[in-house]
């Protein structure tokens, strides 16, 4: 039996039961230059903790993923009472943590019959945003190239 301490973070919640669907780093680029609001028309959510550094995508909240599965419901009721449909997660390439709370995410809407709200996940994380050049780096807040050259 594996002791608690070689577990990971995630193995205390339910596995999802959703598959995270993906969204194009140039969709959501293309949304904040037509001045689609992060935080009133979508909501962006970095879930890095100790890996948060080097910037973030503009209007973009940090709510680390360990933290995140018990504030599902919450989550869930302010932004219903919002006009905002998309929830974007992502985290440094969007492969494990982004993909896990999106998909726990879209459980929560599906059992709450919500048919208006979609969770996603930002394909490729904040570095593949980063990589994809200047015209997406002009987007984020706090960006630091020198934290994305290692």
């Amino acid at each position: 039996m594996m002791s608690t301490d070689t577990l990971p973070w995630h193995a205390a919640y339910p596995a999802p039961r959703s598959t995270a669907i993906g969204i194009h780093p140039e969709e959501v680029l293309g949304w904040l230059r037509s001045g689609r609001q992060p935080g009133r028309d979508f909501l962006l959510i970095d879930l890095r903790r100790t890996d948060f550094e080097g910037g973030t995508i503009r209007g973009s909240i940090n709510l680390p993923a360990q933290t995140l599965y018990p504030a599902i419901p919450t989550l869930y009721s302010l932004l219903s009472q919002s006009h905002a449909t998309e929830v974007i997660w992502y985290c440094g390439s969007s492969k494990g943590r982004g993909v896990r709370a999106a998909s726990w995410f879209a459980d929560y809407i599906e059992q709450q019959q919500d048919t208006r709200m979609r969770s996603l996940v930002l394909e490729g994380g904040i570095k593949g945003w980063v990589a994809a050049g200047k015209e997406y780096t002009d987007f984020m807040d706090e960006y630091d190239a020198s934290a994305w050259t290692a």
